[in-house]
């Protein structure tokens, strides 16, 4: 463990044991030819994958449509009704669901024993950039009005960027932000971290056309530094405490290190983890990977010690 720059930051590096490395391999072919093989849409293709998180038993989950918001409640036994996790989906904005998402979502809500809401927010390109911030901060509007007065908020790859955008969005009629916890956050739409620019950076799962692909649809010709849009551009001050995990062969990595450091230099405090040898969103592969089961522990826990 350490802490850099600033003490109000600390980085953990999580190394993976010889045995995790094989089943990491396993994951990674298994999502790739995944990819390779579907005769699905692209949508159903990407859903399917995040099917393979299992659902925990002791959840109910529950559609909603009201009030120009949609999504799925997973609620575990016994949940408060004034603590929720607000949990928004990755998909380089064109792909995922709530009804996707509802195993991460289950396994984030038993483990700290509240209720999570996936948001279903517009999709590009049919939606481009800012309908998806937007519905962001309507979700937060709405849980107040429904009489959650503190939120957690979670969100992986785009999802962990547009929890970050809702920060700066939600303004005083949204409950309560006690944390945030992001996984492999995508908060730089315009392209400058190392880790995407340098040419060694081999990623498992993303490649750099998906990701440029994915952020001209999504941007329709928006300026990439809009804080909306690229979080890193806009950090406000008096942060929520913030978990980023986010694994250290990833194009995205720096786009975690930065926000991390910069959010510290706020005076926020920040934790940033980093997986040797882990992949994207590799929290989703809780079947299979220890360290996934761990990071999701860890989010927990980092969620239920902030709750005021």
């Amino acid at each position: 463990m350490t802490n850099v720059d600033h003490p109000n930051f600390t980085q953990i590096r999580h190394p993976i044991s010889a045995a995790e490395r094989e089943l990491e391999k396993g994951v990674v072919a298994k999502i790739v030819d995944h990819f390779h093989t579907s005769t699905g849409t692209p949508r159903e293709t990407y859903a399917a994958m995040h099917g393979w998180t299992p659902i925990e038993d002791d959840v109910v989950t529950e559609h909603v449509e009201q009030d120009s918001v949609s999504g799925v409640w997973v609620r575990p036994a016994n949940a408060p009704a004034n603590r929720v996790i607000l949990l928004i989906h990755g998909g380089v904005y064109m792909l995922g669901s709530a009804h996707a998402y509802r195993g991460l979502a289950s396994q984030l809500a038993v483990r700290a024993g509240v209720a999570v809401f996936v948001l279903d927010y517009p999709l590009a390109p049919e939606h481009p950039f800012p309908a998806a911030p937007n519905a962001a901060a309507a979700a937060l509007r709405w849980l107040a009005a429904q009489g959650v007065t503190e939120v957690s908020l979670a969100g992986d790859s785009a999802g962990g960027a547009l929890i970050m955008a809702a920060l700066t969005l939600c303004g005083p009629d949204a409950p309560n932000v006690a944390s945030v916890v992001a996984f492999s956050p995508w908060l730089d739409l315009a392209f400058t971290g190392p880790s995407f620019i340098d040419p060694q950076t081999q990623d498992p799962i993303l490649t750099r056309e998906i990701l440029r692909g994915g952020a001209d649809a999504y941007l329709a010709g928006a300026v990439p530094t809009d804080g909306r849009a690229s979080p890193l551009y806009e950090i406000p001050q008096n942060l929520p405490p913030i978990l980023i995990q986010v694994g250290e062969d990833e194009l995205l990595l720096d786009d975690s290190r930065r926000y991390a450091k910069a959010a510290a230099m706020r005076g926020g405090e920040v934790r940033l983890d980093v997986f040797e040898g882990l992949h994207h969103v590799f929290q989703s592969s809780v079947n299979a990977l220890p360290s996934a089961r761990r990071a999701l522990d860890d989010a927990a826990s980092f969620i239920v010690a902030h709750w005021s």
